[in-house]
Parts: C-alpha cells; sequence; structure tokens
C-alpha cells in the first residue's frame, strides 16, 4: 500500500532531523578531539623548590576575620596570590547568597600585619557591560600574579542555566589589584565553550607562565589544567585523570617532570581522588584514592621545603558534617597522611570550607570560607628541624 504525502513527509522529517542530531554529536566529538590534541602543548618544567632536610612545625601566630563589605551577609570562595614586599591580596565573592544577582568579587590586601577594607572589583554588570552581554551570576576568583606584577583573576560567570552553564572571564590587573581590564573568556572548547570553572590556585613555571587547574561539570566531571606562557596567552589544555566524578584539582610539582593532583570527589567511594604525570603535564595516570575522607568539598595542597606535602581539607568527625571540621595533614610520599592540626571544629551544621594555602617566606597563610558569612585567615610559622 503506497503511504499518504503526510507519512512521506513525516518520515523525511525524522530523517532530517536524525541527520541534524548525528551531525551534532560528530561536531561535539570532533570539538573534542580538537581540545584534546591540544593538550600536549601543556607540557612545561616547573618550578621545584630544593628540599631541606628536616621535620616540619606549624606554630599559629594569628587568626582573624577578613575585613567584609557591608551589607553582605553571606561569603564564599577565597582565593590569594602575592605581592612584591610579602604581601598578599585575596578574593573572594559575596552578597545575599550564592547565586545572587546583587553577588560581587571583593579584594582586600594584606601589609603590616593586617587586612585592608576591601573594595569590589567584579560585579554581574561590570563583568555584562565588557563582555557585551548579559552575566546572570558570578561565583570563584582565583588569582595568579605574573612575573611582570599583573595581576591574572580568573572568575567563574553564567549566562543561563545555573554553574554547569559556566564559563571563565579572564581579567588582568595592573596596578596591584586596584582596578581590572577584561582579557577575554578562556578558550576552553572549539565549539560549546561552557560548563567550566575554576577554583584552586595556579602552579608557576621557570618561563615566567603557568598552570590554571580547571574542571568541567555538566553531566559527568573531570578536572583539566591549562597552560599559560609569560604574557598571559593560553598555550594548552589537558585533562587529568579518566575518572567522571572528580573536580577542582590542586596541583603540585614534585620535579620538573613529575606533578601530582589531589582531587574533590563527588562519586560513592568518597575519597580524596589521586593523579600523577610523568611527563610535565603532558598526559596524566589515575591514582588510587587516598584513605582520607572527601564528602565532595574542596581542598589545598602544597609542598614544603623539606618535600613533604601539606593538605588543607575537610574530614568528618563524629556527629560533624562534610564541612565541619578542616583539618591540616602532612605527608612524604602524598599517599599516606597524617594529622597536623584542625584549623576549625564545628558540630553538624557548621562551615568551614573551600580553603586556600599561600606560603611567603618562612610563614604559611590560610584563608577559608567562615560560616558562609565571612572569609576566616590565619598565619603560621613554618619551621624545618634537624633530621630525626
Amino acid at each position: 500500500m503506497e503511504r499518504s504525502p503526510h507519512a512521506r513527509k513525516m518520515k523525511m522529517t525524522r530523517s532530517r532531523t536524525a541527520i541534524a542530531c548525528a551531525a551534532v554529536v560528530l561536531a561535539i566529538a570532533c570539538a573534542e578531539t580538537v581540545r584534546w590534541s591540544r593538550a600536549r602543548a601543556a607540557a612545561a618544567p616547573s618550578t621545584v623548590q630544593a628540599v631541606v632536610p628536616g621535620r616540619v612545625a606549624l606554630s599559629e601566630l594569628s587568626r582573624s576575620l577578613i575585613p567584609m563589605p557591608r551589607n553582605t551577609p553571606s561569603a564564599h570562595a577565597s582565593a590569594m596570590a602575592t605581592l612584591p614586599g610579602d604581601r598578599l591580596i585575596t578574593f573572594w565573592w559575596a552578597g545575599s547568597r550564592e547565586s545572587g544577582p546583587d553577588v560581587k568579587v571583593y579584594a582586600s590586601q594584606w601589609q603590616n600585619g593586617k587586612w585592608g577594607e576591601p573594595w569590589m572589583v567584579a560585579s554581574r554588570e561590570t563583568l555584562g557591560k565588557a563582555l557585551g552581554y548579559g552575566v546572570r551570576r558570578i561565583g570563584n576568583p582565583v588569582a595568579w600574579t605574573g612575573p611582570d606584577g599583573r595581576i591574572h583573576l580568573y572568575v567563574v560567570a553564567t549566562g543561563l542555566g545555573g554553574w554547569a552553564a559556566s564559563r571563565v572571564v579572564h581579567l588582568v590587573s595592573v596596578d596591584e589589584g586596584a582596578s581590572f581590564a577584561m582579557k577575554r573568556v578562556l578558550p576552553m572548547s572549539p565549539l560549546f565553550n561552557t560548563s567550566v570553572l575554576v577554583r584552586t590556585n595556579a602552579v608557576g613555571l621557570v618561563d615566567g607562565g603557568w598552570w590554571l587547574p580547571v574542571y568541567f561539570e555538566i553531566g559527568i566531571k573531570y578536572p583539566m589544567m591549562m597552560a599559560f606562557g609569560p604574557d598571559g596567552e593560553p598555550t594548552g589544555l589537558g585533562r587529568i585523570g579518566t575518572r567522571t566524578t572528580t573536580l577542582q584539582p590542586a596541583i603540585v610539582p614534585v620535579s620538573t617532570t613529575e606533578v601530582r593532583a589531589w582531587m574533590r570527589d563527588a562519586s560513592d567511594e568518597r575519597r580524596v581522588q589521586h593523579a600523577r604525570s610523568r611527563d610535565g603535564g603532558a598526559s596524566w595516570e589515575d591514582l588510587p584514592a587516598l584513605d582520607l575522607t572527601n564528602e565532595n568539598t574542596s581542598m589545598a595542597v602544597l609542598r614544603l621545603a623539606n618535600g613533604e606535602f601539606l593538605m588543607l581539607h575537610n574530614h568528618i568527625a563524629p556527629g560533624g558534617g562534610s564541612r565541619s571540621l578542616l583539618r591540616l595533614s602532612l605527608s612524604k610520599d602524598g599517599h599516606t597522611w597524617r594529622t597536623v592540626a584542625d584549623v576549625a571544629s564545628g558540630g553538624k551544621g557548621d562551615e568551614f570550607s573551600y580553603p586556600t594555602m599561600q606560603q611567603v617566606g618562612g610563614e604559611l597563610h590560610i584563608t577559608y570560607t567562615f560560616q558562609r558569612q565571612a572569609i576566616a585567615h590565619h598565619r603560621y610559622r613554618i619551621s624545618i628541624g634537624e633530621t630525626t
């Protein structure tokens, strides 16, 4: 029986739809292939300090809350960068609530033993004006001071949708953070340049460039590393490992070829995840998860002068919540960790989270989210004792 014109038309429509869908899938596959074919360019020798034998001792020097802007009851996601003269600058977002229309990114400088009054460096309005299109929400900032003194600030921003629809905006300051100019939206994918965020510290390279940890989180989650040259231009992008449930990588160079990464875990394993590169970040292998709990929370890691790794992370204590205890742990090999100190602790419902660390001379500076109401700052003296 011959089909009616309507039936033939419907069949042709379905065929065209199928072809269009296949084309979209092919385009995505090609775009991802291009993305990962660029990954090899990310390799570069890293800056690695000489190892000084001895046992680490941390002694707390001070703790305080960074001054908050007025009428901003919520604060989260701090980041630090160094400035000349053993100074620091920190960034965070603050507003009525996460994703609120009034959320802005603020900054404060540490000098002469205290934090100065905060100032606003980015908002939905300023980013939207610079980009030429609307910005619905802004979030995590990450900062890096280049060898020429310019501060590179990376801010998560979305148009439509939630955080999974984020892009990363790159801003630059030539006046130590007093003002920032738009540089670009980071080119994370040749097709769908979305669903990429930042959270953890950048890592300096011997040529004056740096690595910026980033992560993808729409449907699946995976960590990446973007390389920049000394001029602040992107030079490569690479995926860290093959897992699809990890994010917010903390990257630490071990030698000129070996790099380690520790990740937040969004799987049912609920352990800190671990990966290693043996070729300067060009390729990565997944390592077994650590014996440290991780209930989907961010962490910070750095390497001390004696070669040990120091991690600032959330630990779950009996009766507590996933973010109610913030702990410092040390490791010689990156696998086995021992507790050094509990930086902040409370009961279920308390929050001390999203930590970051910077070493300035012989001092360790820590900032973290305090109860979603402020940004806390702790300062420690780092002592490397005699070999035992």
